[in-house]
């Protein structure tokens, strides 16, 4: 009867090993069609922007963005990451995408733009990124480029990474540290000014793997909820 139960124990495990990685296998290849869809929206729309007239005008005000409305898409090229920004920072719109945090400005506004994004998805490279890495982050409303100035691992609450600054800058945000098993207890922060921008342009780059390397990276264990580090969202995700 003992080798009997031990049997049954084995089967179970087997099973449900075997359950977990067709769940994962299946997210991932989700994630990567969800984004390589998004990137062809992104395209077709600028297109369709480069054909409409110019306004003789500058907008007056940033436009107003729904949760999960296309931000843009930003990418870091020396590590791969290439990734579609959509409007918020919940678990659905991470889910799929990296999440511009909606109470930052948008790209080509004055402020501190901020984006979150897993540690175990497409934020899993910024463990290698570099003081001077290029940060490229591509909207409607043009392109925008970034220079990394500093790293910093701060506690979950620490809001004081989000503040408004005086001129341009790009905010990252993901849980730490990268392959902590269980709730990580940090958040890494990525810091970078804007050092150029020019009108948006549709790029022929590959729509098969829009999100690069990080699509496909293997997960930590334990992954967190969101990574977003805002007043609010610091009592949501406690447990990230």
């Amino acid at each position: 009867m003992k080798g009997l139960r031990w049997r049954i124990a084995e089967s179970a495990f087997l099973i449900a090993g075997l359950a977990l990685l067709d769940w994962y296998i299946w997210s991932r290849a989700g994630a990567v069609v969800y984004q390589a869809y998004e990137n062809y929206i992104f395209r077709g729309r600028l297109r369709e922007e480069q054909k409409a007239p110019s306004p003789v005008a500058p907008a007056p005000a940033p436009p107003r963005l729904h949760r999960n409305d296309l931000v843009g898409r930003l990418e870091i090229p020396r590590l791969g990451i290439r990734v579609m920004v959509h409007e918020g920072d919940d678990h659905g719109v991470l889910a799929g995408a990296a999440g511009h945090l909606p109470s930052s400005p948008l790209p080509g506004w004055p402020g501190n733009v901020a984006v979150a994004a897993h540690r175990d998805t497409f934020f899993r490279p910024l463990k290698n990124i570099r003081v001077n890495d290029k940060i490229v982050f591509a909207t409607l409303s043009g392109t925008f480029e970034y220079q990394v100035e500093s790293l910093k691992i701060v506690a979950p609450d620490d809001v004081s990474v989000l503040k408004a600054s005086a001129e341009p800058t790009l905010t990252l945000v993901t849980c730490y540290p990268f392959y902590y098993v269980g709730s990580a207890p940090h958040r890494f922060i990525v810091r970078a000014r804007q050092v150029g921008s020019s009108p948006p342009r549709v790029e022929e780059a590959s729509l098969l793997s829009p999100a690069g390397p990080a699509a496909l990276g293997r997960p930590a264990r334990g992954s967190s909820p969101s990574p977003a580090v805002s007043a609010s969202a610091a009592r949501r995700h406690r447990r990230s």
